[in-house]
């Protein structure tokens, strides 16, 4: 029978998402709260259930809406996994006390250590880095090569970057912190405040855009957004893809900062099991291979060839700073751009 979720405001949290039905709960499902979109992970999901006959009952929200929801809920919550990007969220999960401990001996063999949080509360399942664009016809390549660089007065009024409240932002400060404590980073900050060109605003598309439209010569991005404008079906985004270059920071130093898309089972699962298939699944060669074709993010298994588009991006050299180090610096992290008067 065809299960249906019926939809509610829940007042406890800032977005409208869909009610899992108690029938929803019976053997051979899994429930899923998820921030990603449905038009992204769809598919991993459609091959999930075609491969183990498993059905997936799916909820999609905003990321603090979920977790809030999945806190007021408690132990009734129907949820068997949080599906979501960032370490940062997964780790505030954590904390959140809504996600529980399993172990699995095919996501520790298949997921690097630095990948997945050490107690096995969240898996990362693909990875993504928060890298540097510059314009192509106003930056030579190798006039910048470092995150550090971004702080240099040279660059006054050329930067564009999202707002301090980003998750994203709040992790790449994170490790900077991890790795040179919080005062070289509370400078760098400051650096690269006096260097932006207008206020923060907008997603990391619009930093792109934004150095394609002459506004800045410089902005900071996740990879896979680049990779979804190459291949958008909006001539604008693609055009705007096209005027930029990605630069890979600190390739002579600890490498550039990565970061993962990652899943946890609830605690309240009732369909723990087939929770786990799922995750096993998700870092299976089929599922990775989506993940890079569709996502165009990097498979966090290695041996499984990234797609054209995101082996188009090249080569590099990638930080190895456990993730679950930025959810030991988070709240710094905040308080240093706010310090900085990065708003």
């Amino acid at each position: 029978m065809t299960k249906r979720f019926a939809l509610h405001a829940l007042a406890a949290v800032a977005a409208t998402v869909a009610v899992l039905p108690a029938a929803a709960l019976a053997a051979g499902e899994v429930n899923i709260y998820s921030y990603r979109k449905e038009v992204l992970i769809k598919p991993l999901l459609d091959k999930f259930t075609e491969s183990t006959g498993i059905n997936v009952n799916l909820v999609s929200g905003k990321a603090d809406a979920l977790l809030e929801r999945l806190k007021s809920e408690g132990a009734n919550s129907p949820a068997d996994v949080l599906l979501t990007v960032d370490a940062g969220r997964l780790i505030r999960a954590t904390n959140a006390g809504v996600l529980q401990p399993v172990t699995s001996k095919t996501l520790e063999a298949e997921i690097p250590a630095q990948y997945r949080e050490p107690g096995g509360h969240w898996y990362g399942l693909s990875i993504r880095s928060r890298v540097i664009f510059r314009a192509k016809d106003r930056v030579p390549a190798g006039a910048i090569t470092s995150y550090a660089e971004l702080a240099d007065p040279k660059w006054k009024g050329k930067i564009c970057i999202r707002s301090s409240s980003n998750v994203y932002n709040q992790s790449l400060m994170a490790s900077l912190i991890a790795r040179k404590g919080a005062k070289a980073a509370e400078a760098w900050a400051s650096g690269v405040v006096a260097n932006m060109a207008r206020k923060p605003q907008g997603g990391d598309r619009d930093q792109i855009k934004a150095v394609a439209a002459g506004e800045c010569d410089l902005a900071v991005s996740n990879t896979y957004y680049y990779g979804r404008m190459i291949n958008s079906k909006k001539e604008a985004q693609r055009d705007a893809a096209a005027k930029v270059a990605l630069v890979w920071p600190d390739q002579n130093g600890n490498g550039a900062h990565v970061n993962i898309s990652g899943a946890g089972v609830t605690k309240s699962a009732r369909n723990k099991a087939n929770a786990i298939k799922l995750i096993e699944f998700l870092v299976s060669d089929e599922a990775q291979k989506i993940y890079s074709e569709v996502v165009y993010e990097y498979p966090v298994k290695s041996g499984v060839a990234a797609s054209s588009t995101v082996a188009g991006f090249g080569e590099f050299k990638a930080d190895e700073l456990n993730l679950a180090e930025l959810g030991k610096h988070n709240a710094e992290a905040v308080r240093v751009f706010d310090r900085a008067g990065w708003r």
